[in-house]
């Protein structure tokens, strides 16, 4: 029996086949763009190896894709009878991938959970529990799989940079964040490229406002990114969330359009709809325009993306992203197409089907009624879900976004008991005053709040 990286026995031809995996999860771990050219390898090196096709499926749906399913579920076959002479593990990673694909993530991250007690050192299953966990608003089981899986770990052991960053995300989004930071630190003096590290400590400096600093992180990080992913856009999102605190709108637009929203860059035209993407776009224009910035035509490509997405409703948390661009750009017709897939979608009996019932489907119809100036019905919306829509997933500050829209409402609605719960709820979280937040300052000062 061969063994991976981390030591976890693997059904394999060969050695070069091993190494091989072994490049797809070191690909995968470090969020390098080039995941393509690495999976031809492995099924180069072994057509038939069971976690080749398992892979394959795994990879398609973090990209949280409708059009993405078929393929995970066709993959999931194919591997099926390999799996049938293949490990336990291997077996139960088949188990976890048709949980997923069939729209019941939580089953999936419930599996990967029980291979971790029988082999902490998967880091695949670590990896992914950790990302499901996250995108179903479970900061609660992040922290748990750290603890229970880190114990079992060792400084030297290939991966244990990817384990410091999940420590230092999940630390962060359950409030620790003396914890986090220390982290997250040790794991960029490991890697200074290790960009799931960076963000973490990025998620902290944001909910301390230490802004300077944020601006300065990311800064001196960024030259260590040649070859990754989406996930530097995203970085550069933080940056610019640190410059709105500041008030550079100027450069917050900058950063839009030549880092995180560059249409012309080799990654977004690779994949031009990328959630995360897409989210980080705009969440930003959404800010921007509350700050009264005139932000050109940048939601139109938004929209016609959204547009194109209407029915597809894997990710949860970026439905409402979808619909503040067709609500941006008055695209009445689709917005109400959207809620009609919604509604459809929500109407199944899966896990995904009963987050977009409970939690998507309500935001996103708040944000519609937002968009076209009915801002009590968008509060009367959003209300009964305001403190249950971190089930969608999404941290602390890719939420506050939801927050500032339903403030905005309260406020033009002149619903004072409304507004004052919103800020009592964000300010029992960060930890500066919304006074001191720019979209929360107006609405403090009026009320008096310091």
């Amino acid at each position: 029996m061969r063994h991976d990286a981390q030591g976890n026995p693997i059904t394999a031809a060969s050695a070069e086949a091993v190494a091989a995996y072994d490049g797809v999860i070191a690909g995968y771990l470090g969020y390098r763009a080039d995941m393509q050219a690495r999976m031809e390898a492995l099924f180069a090196a072994d057509p038939q190896m069971p976690f080749a096709h398992l892979l394959k499926g795994l990879l398609s749906m973090l990209s949280y894709k409708q059009a993405m399913v078929p393929v995970a579920q066709a993959a999931a076959d194919a591997a099926r009878p390999l799996c049938a002479r293949a490990t336990p593990r291997e077996q139960a990673h088949l188990a976890a991938l048709d949980a997923w694909a069939g729209g019941a993530p939580d089953r999936a991250a419930a599996i990967w959970d029980q291979i971790l007690l029988d082999h902490p050192h998967d880091i695949l299953a670590f990896r992914l529990a950790h990302f499901v966990y996250f995108w179903l608003g479970r900061p609660d089981r992040m922290l748990a799989s750290v603890l229970s899986t880190e114990k079992h770990w060792s400084g030297d052991m290939a991966g244990y940079g990817s384990l410091l960053g999940c420590r230092c995300f999940a630390m962060e989004e359950s409030g620790h964040y003396t914890e986090a930071e220390a982290a997250g630190r040790e794991a960029i003096a490991r890697d200074p490229g290790d960009l799931w590290a960076a963000h973490g400590v990025a998620h902290v400096l944001e909910m301390q406002g230490r802004r300077g600093e944020g601006i300065a992180w990311i800064d001196s990080l960024s030259g260590n990114w040649d070859g990754a992913n989406n996930l530097m856009h995203h970085l550069h999102w933080h940056a610019a969330m640190f410059h709105l605190e500041h008030g550079d709108t100027a450069r917050v637009l900058t950063l839009y359009d030549e880092r995180f929203r560059n249409l012309a860059s080799p990654l977004v035209q690779a994949v031009p709809d990328l959630y995360i993407d897409l989210q980080n776009a705009a969440s930003m224009l959404f800010r921007l325009t509350r700050q009264g910035v005139d932000v050109g035509e940048r939601w139109l490509e938004l929209a016609d993306k959204a547009e194109a997405r209407i029915g597809d409703c894997v990710s949860g948390f970026t439905l409402p992203h979808l619909m503040m661009a067709l609500a941006a750009t008055g695209r009445q017709a689709a917005v109400e197409r959207m809620l009609a897939a919604m509604r459809d979608f929500a109407a199944g009996n899966t896990t995904n089907a009963a987050l977009v019932r409970d939690y998507a489907l309500p935001v996103s119809a708040a944000v519609a009624a937002h968009g076209r100036g009915d801002h009590a019905q968008a509060v009367d919306l959003m209300r009964p879900v305001l403190g249950g829509m971190y089930r969608l997933g999404g941290s602390h500050a890719q939420q506050d976004v939801l927050e500032q829209l339903f403030l905005d409402a309260a406020v033009k609605a002149g619903l004072t008991g409304d507004t004052r719960t919103l800020l009592e709820r964000v300010a029992g979280r960060h930890k500066l005053s919304p006074s001191r937040r720019i979209g929360y300052a107006a609405a403090a000062r009026e009320l008096g709040i310091a």
